[in-house]
């Protein structure tokens, strides 16, 4: 079970001293990672502060903005319990086939406008068609010779040669998150596995793209599994964890389950950021209805952020963002 309020204590680490071992080189410890799960509401705010002394060695104050582009919508046959696009969810989603082409570069030209400094095309799939990845790969060239903009594609599972066809395009990034632990990765999805994920990623790796590789806090795993996702992905050397905080969507299996504190949802960034110290964090879906008013603390741990919206589900719109950030003492950059 999660720890709860009453079994919530002083776990009798010093935070400051914790983040001064990190930034010396020392790796913390899957126990030092669940003493931070587990520990009290009246140390958050230290916790928080020695989190930031590891982003700002390695970030700054600065925030990288993402923008998500829908491409293919509630087409998949994958079983993912948490997905409002999945097979056998009743969520109302749009469904349609992959965007055009042009469709594509317009949503890269958009992102643009907004500081992005990455356009993430995501396909609702359990991988591409040959017609859709040669879709994509045509879409990525004319970004890349139209405008400054990195570019990740998020596509599903990779065939052989597919990762080759991206990185060759100038995709810059490619998405495929483990999603939790692999232990708990049997409860939340059945038709495929979590060994699966990570021979996609291991093939990114391969194609020489960075990987951008995360989870979701808040499926009904244990905070044990929660520091094993953070652990494998320190294993496997992604350079992108986005931390993704469950907004159960209706007509999905997990549906009735209840929203992550907005505590705890700060207590696993800074874990992530902890056991992770030079990769980009990104506060990620579910951000803004679950932080709610803690949202500006989000950027102490994480260091980007997606802006206007998900995948189906609208976030607070990128002027509010923006405001955000600078209200924070936080700076958007493309850098």
């Amino acid at each position: 079970m999660n720890a709860t309020a009453t079994q919530r204590a002083d776990t009798g680490i010093d935070w400051a001293d914790l983040a001064a071992e990190v930034l010396r080189g020392v790796p913390v410890t899957p126990e030092q990672a669940m003493a931070i799960l587990r520990s009290g509401d009246d140390a958050l705010l230290g916790l928080l502060d020695a989190a930031f002394t590891i982003r700002r060695r390695h970030f700054g104050r600065t925030v990288h903005l993402h923008v998500l582009r829908n491409a293919k919508s509630g087409m998949c046959r994958e079983n993912c319990a948490f997905c409002s696009q999945a097979m056998g969810a009743y969520s109302g989603v749009d469904r349609y086939t992959l965007e055009t082409v042009e469709e594509l570069v317009e949503g890269a030209r958009k992102a643009h406008a907004m500081r992005a400094k990455r356009y993430c095309m995501v396909t609702a799939t359990r991988g591409p068609s040959a017609r859709e990845l040669e879709t994509v790969c045509e879409a990525v060239r004319r970004i890349k010779a139209e405008m400054d903009i990195e570019i990740c594609t998020s596509l599903g599972l990779l065939l052989p040669g597919q990762a080759e066809a991206l990185a060759e395009a100038g995709v810059d990034r490619f998405n495929h998150n483990l999603e939790t632990s692999e232990r708990y990765y049997p409860e939340i999805c059945q038709t495929h596995t979590w060994a699966d994920r990570v021979e996609t990623v291991k093939s990114v790796h391969e194609a020489g793209m960075d990987s951008c590789c995360g989870g979701i806090v808040g499926m009904g795993e244990t905070d044990e599994d929660r520091v094993a996702l953070a652990f494998a992905l320190r294993d496997l050397g992604v350079a992108s964890i986005p931390v993704n905080f469950l907004d159960p969507r209706p007509g999905t299996p997990l549906g009735h389950l209840p929203k992550t504190s907005p505590r705890d949802a700060l207590r696993c960034l800074c874990m992530f950021r902890f056991v992770n110290p030079t990769r980009e964090i990104r506060a990620a879906g579910g951000r803004e209805v679950v932080l709610r008013h803690l949202q500006p603390l989000a950027l102490y741990p994480a260091n980007s952020i997606f802006s206007e919206g998900y995948l189906t589900t609208g976030g607070q719109g990128h002027d509010r963002d923006l405001a955000m950030i600078e209200e924070a003492g936080f700076e958007v950059t493309r850098d």
